[in-house]
């Protein structure tokens, strides 16, 4: 009998270490999976709420006011229908705007002629407050893929 029990545990011992192995090699994939959703694919990667120099509602002042948005993925993501907005509800819509993968895009508050790295909102104000606000991109949806807040809002 003890040579049954003994083969049994033996037995178990492995059923329960190749276990251990398989789940070891699981929580790594099931840890990326939820990075993956955690960690948006397009996001807000900086604010330069505060224009440096002197704020003057110059073009040159406003476009020194901006917001950039990187791709993270490979692969290329249409803007369109996408929205960036502030906590004062003013929002900018993107047309019909391609970013590249791993690219970045500045969205600048001022006007200009868009490029492929630079969107003008073609506003006379200032958007984005020096001391508390938040960015917020929504998707084609209305969906919040990222925000960024700086500062203290006091309602």
């Amino acid at each position: 009998m003890s040579s049954v029990s003994s083969s049994v545990r033996r037995i178990a011992a492995t059923v329960l270490a190749a276990g251990a192995v398989v789940g070891a090699a699981a929580l790594p994939a099931a840890a990326q999976d939820r990075d993956r959703r955690q960690h948006p694919r397009v996001e807000i990667s900086r604010v330069q709420a505060d224009s440096p120099g002197r704020e003057d509602r110059s073009n040159r002042s406003l476009n020194a006011e901006w917001v950039e948005i990187t791709n993270t993925t490979r692969a290329a993501v249409n803007l369109r229908g996408w929205t960036l907005r502030d906590d004062d509800g003013n929002r900018y819509r993107f047309d019909n705007i391609r970013i590249n993968g791993r690219a970045t895009i500045r969205i600048h508050t001022g006007t200009g002629h868009n490029a492929r790295t630079d969107l003008f909102q073609n506003r006379r104000d200032y958007i984005w407050d020096n001391h508390a606000d938040t960015a917020t991109l929504r998707d084609d949806r209305g969906r919040t893929v990222d925000t960024e807040s700086w500062g203290r809002r006091h309602h």
